[in-house]
């Protein structure tokens, strides 16, 4: 029998597993299954350069058309996995082929989170599939209602409000950006907004959204009221994980895996935005839904099938683009962190958070080579501590 990896999933997780699986030498089968119709793409771009229609597709992919079966990698598009038989080590997938394998890597990626009431004009983001819907709809009301000023709602406001359209954002935390960055960077972030004609609402809980004559109308539980023709639901994602749920796979928040990306079932591991990988720090579970993440997990899934052993888990970083400055960020910020603080009053350029004394984390604003150094002490302070706790 053909040595064959299946790989469920062709987000940047599992097109970057194929690749790596053919960079390290492997020479069996690969078959990479992708639900979206088109060729692997750049998921970032969809808020911003997909939605502004200012790139042109061969930069949007992650590889040409032809890259895939040069490097024998068996891409199979608009198709699922729909089963798994763990015991047979087999896949069912969408068109009714049966796939055994020697090992399985769930990419599966996630889904954006909803909410109720006003589905006829409300949108979500997650894909490329989405971009039309929401760009048309945006264009032809003229305003847009953003509910949730994370990474996604942000980025679309500002690719829209420059492309004309007047954007409006309800966020339900204290400040834009605060699952990522600290208040005082989401501070400078609410100004940047407003100077390009976006008002960010924020400690915003809603009671409702209803549909309208006219549109949407979101009712906060104080009473405030903001209507549009449409609305945009960015609220975060949910992982994907029905599918190894049903098979019998441990899930919580993610497919849970070790820290060789094993899952719970023999011969399958999993990777990208629907992983939970374990953290040997903190003793717990942790998901991240970057891009530079699920790139990285990627490679690191990759060749533990291949029983290469892995480094620990890396430290999660990620960035975004609005009115064309550049954010970094990475490490473990929360609320309670002491900040460093340079730059100015009005721009905070780069910040440095530390827990009871060690550096955990950094943001930068258009300042690259000092987020880089930053992050790489983050790194190694966090490999020192796993090798003492070992």
């Amino acid at each position: 029998m053909t040595a064959r990896i299946v790989i469920a999933g062709a987000g940047v997780a599992g097109a970057t597993a194929a690749k790596t699986l053919r960079r390290e030498g492997y020479s069996g089968e690969v078959v990479l299954v992708g639900a979206e119709s088109g060729l692997p793409y750049r998921r970032p771009m969809v808020s911003k350069e997909i939605l502004a229609a200012t790139a042109a597709e061969p930069r949007t992919l992650l590889e040409s058309a032809d890259t895939w079966p040069a490097l024998g990698i068996d891409l199979r598009t608009d198709t699922s996995v729909e089963a798994i038989e763990p015991d047979a080590a087999k896949v069912r997938l969408s068109d009714g082929t049966m796939l055994g394998y020697d090992r399985l890597l769930l990419a599966t990626g996630a889904r954006p989170r909803r909410l109720p009431g006003a589905a006829r004009n409300m949108h979500t983001l997650r894909g490329v599939a989405d971009v039309n819907p929401l760009r048309a709809a945006a264009f032809d009301g003229g305003s847009l209602l953003i509910v949730g000023a994370g990474l996604i709602g942000c980025e679309v406001a500002a690719t829209l409000a420059g492309l004309g359209v007047r954007v409006t954002v309800l966020h339900a935390g204290p400040t834009p950006l605060d699952r990522v960055v600290p208040a005082v960077v989401g501070e400078y972030y609410r100004r940047l907004h407003a100077d390009h004609g976006v008002r960010i609402h924020t400690d915003v809980l809603l009671d409702r959204l209803d549909d309208t004559d006219t549109g949407v109308l979101a009712t906060a539980t104080d009473g405030r009221t903001w209507s549009a023709p449409t609305a945009l639901i960015a609220i975060g994602a949910t992982p994907n994980t029905d599918l190894a749920a049903a098979a019998g796979l441990a899930v919580a928040d993610g497919i849970l895996v070790d820290e060789q990306h094993r899952t719970s079932a023999p011969g399958i591991f999993a990777a990208g935005d629907a992983a939970a990988r374990f953290d040997p720090l903190t003793g717990v579970h942790r998901r991240a839904e970057h891009w530079n993440s699920a790139q990285g997990q990627g490679v690191a899934a990759a060749k533990a099938m291949l029983g290469v052993e892995i480094p620990p888990t890396e430290v999660s970083w990620g960035w975004s683009v609005q009115y064309g400055v550049n954010l970094q960020f990475a490490g473990d910020l929360a609320p309670t962190d002491d900040l460093v603080v340079d730059g100015t009053p009005d721009r905070p350029d780069l910040v440095h958070a530390l827990r009871g004394g060690r550096f955990v984390g950094v943001v930068a604003i258009g300042r690259p080579a000092e987020f880089r150094s930053a992050r790489a002490r983050i790194a190694d302070d966090r490999e020192s501590r796993v090798r003492t706790s070992s």
